[in-house]
This record gives C-alpha cells, structure tokens and sequence, in this order.
C-alpha cells in the first residue's frame, strides 16, 4: 500500500455509481475495493445522494485505515465541477439534483469537510484514465463514452481541451447536432430504443436488448443501431479531422455491442483503428483518483470543493 494510503475515488454513471481504492503507482483499481449500486436517474435528490454516499462509506468500511483523505468523483454534466453544484437541465436523468450543492451535501453524508471531494466530468476522467492504461505516449487523445448519451473529451498530453476552433464547444460532443436536432435526440440509448419501439410497436429494456436483437438478425433493430452510429459518426467525423488525435478511444455501456455498432461508426468516422475501452468504469476511476492527485499533491489547503474539465459526459 503506498505510503498515504490508497486513493478512493467515485464514478457517478446514468445508471449507476461505483466507488473503489486506486493504486496510483501501480496505475490500477485495487482488487476486491470495488463496491456498485444501481441508481434510478428519476429518483429524488435525497434518494440519490443518499445512494452514492452509502456506496462511498461502503468503501471505506470495506478498507478501514487504508484510504487516503480526498476523494476524487466522476460525474455527469452538465455540473459545475468548481462549486460541485448540480446544473441538470434537458438531459433525461438527475432534474432533481439541479442546482443542488452535491458538494456540500455529500461531504455531509460523509462526515468530512467540502475540500475533501474533487469533482471532474465523468468523460474527461474516463480519458484520464485511458490514457494512462492504453496511450501513455499520446500527445493527442480523443475520448468518447457511449451509453445513456454521449460524451466526450479531448486531451493535449494530459489537459482537458474545452474551447478553441479544434473542439465542439465545451469539448462536448453533445452540444453538437444531427440534422438540425440535438446528438443525443439520433444517437443514444434512449433514441435508438423510441425509433426501435415506434417502428415495431415493440418496447425494449435498454441497449442491451436492442443489440442483442440485431445480433440475433432483427432487421429493423440492425437498421436502428446502423443508423444511429452512422449519424454519430458523421458528427464526430470534422472534430477529429481539426484535432487531430494520436488515439480515439471509445467506452461506455456501449462497448459490450462493439461488433455491433463499431463498423457503421467507423465506417462514419473514417478511421481504421481505435482502442475501445472495456472496463471504461475502472478508466474513470482511475482518471478521477489521478485528477486528485494532479491538483492536490500535498497537504489540505481547505480552499472548498475545486475540479477541472466541464466538458460533458453522459455515456454510462
């Protein structure tokens, strides 16, 4: 165990949250830390933050002694991630949380102060992390998460790229449009399972089920999954043009249908190769507890709740 204990951190998803111990030098989530809980993105604020607390405290219980005292939190935007306020508006999931200081809140669940919790946006801590485990020599890395919805961050070396002519704005792939309408009204889980229901008067359970449709031959399911990843792609196609990663690597829930949706987005993308990232939840973890490390080297200094990267990530 390094010398200041282990570093927790917490991944937030659409679905989910996660909490485990992360081995900084050794670059890796300890084995057995890992503690998940399901979420439900209607719930109530106190509902959710009662959730990603108890599955914070259940780490702690599960590595008495052997954590350090900050904790690093991947979380969905939009998110102030300065202020560790909440900004959920038009996203399909966390309303209740809008505007609430999460921060503030969960540091009180916790029985620490506010300066103890370092916030960062999921998508940039997924490529903080992938970078590390598969790119370490990359200049450039483009990173997307498929899931719930998109999201995106571009990385020079290790700085998060949020403005300029080479990035969407906000370094956000779902600020972006697909025939005039938002990215996420073509290509997420929850468009591509409305267009599959509409079309066959059939409802199904989320991604999995629709990939798992189009494996099995269903036509209008392969047609709805082509579609969407065909539309992405071609979205995503001009920013990796300009920016010109070394590597694009892709995570999220999406990941296990790779064979599924990866030709028609590549095909879109105009790419040969890219690292698709199956534990994309350990990444983040990792890209979250390095971020602490990063801006926090030494000492508590109680300067409040600080984080980095607004770039949005909804792909879990």
């Amino acid at each position: 165990m390094p010398a200041g204990g282990y570093q927790p951190a917490v991944e937030v998803g659409g679905s989910h949250v996660t909490a485990a111990a992360v081995d900084l030098t050794a670059g890796t989530v300890v084995a057995g830390s890992r503690c998940r809980s399901g979420l439900d993105p209607a719930a109530d604020a106190d509902t959710l933050l009662a959730a990603i607390a108890a599955t914070a405290r259940e780490l702690v219980d599960r590595c008495p002694g052997r954590l350090a005292d900050r904790w690093g939190l991947a979380v969905p935007g939009p998110f102030d991630y300065a202020t560790g306020i909440a900004r959920y508006r038009g996203v399909g999931k966390f309303t209740s949380l809008r505007d609430v200081p999460v921060g503030d809140r969960l540091a009180e669940r916790l029985g620490v102060t506010p300066d103890r919790l370092r916030f960062l946006n999921d998508a940039s801590a997924f490529a903080l992390g992938a970078r590390r485990l598969h790119a370490p020599h990359a200049g450039r890395l483009a990173a997307f998460t498929l899931g719930t919805g998109v999201g995106s961050a571009f990385l020079d070396a290790d700085r998060v790229v949020e403005d300029g002519p080479l990035v969407p704005p906000e370094g956000r792939a779902d600020r972006l449009t697909i025939a005039g309408r938002p990215l996420e009204d073509t290509a997420s889980t929850r468009a591509m399972t409305a267009r599959y229901a509409q079309r066959t008067g059939r409802r199904v359970d989320g991604l999995r089920e629709l990939t798992a449709l189009a494996a099995d031959g269903d036509e209008i399911a392969v047609e709805t999954v082509h579609t969407a990843m065909t539309a992405l792609g071609g979205a995503l196609a001009p920013w990796l043009v300009g920016f010109r990663p070394d590597v694009v690597v892709f995570g999220g829930s999406i990941t296990a249908a790779w064979a599924i949706v990866g030709p028609p987005l590549l095909a879109a993308l105009g790419v040969d190769t890219v690292v698709v990232v199956p534990d994309g939840e350990a990444a983040a973890l990792l890209g979250a507890a390095t971020h602490v490390a990063d801006i926090d080297p030494g000492p508590a200094s109680g300067a409040g709740v600080t984080g980095a990267a607004h770039a949005a990530g909804t792909g879990n």
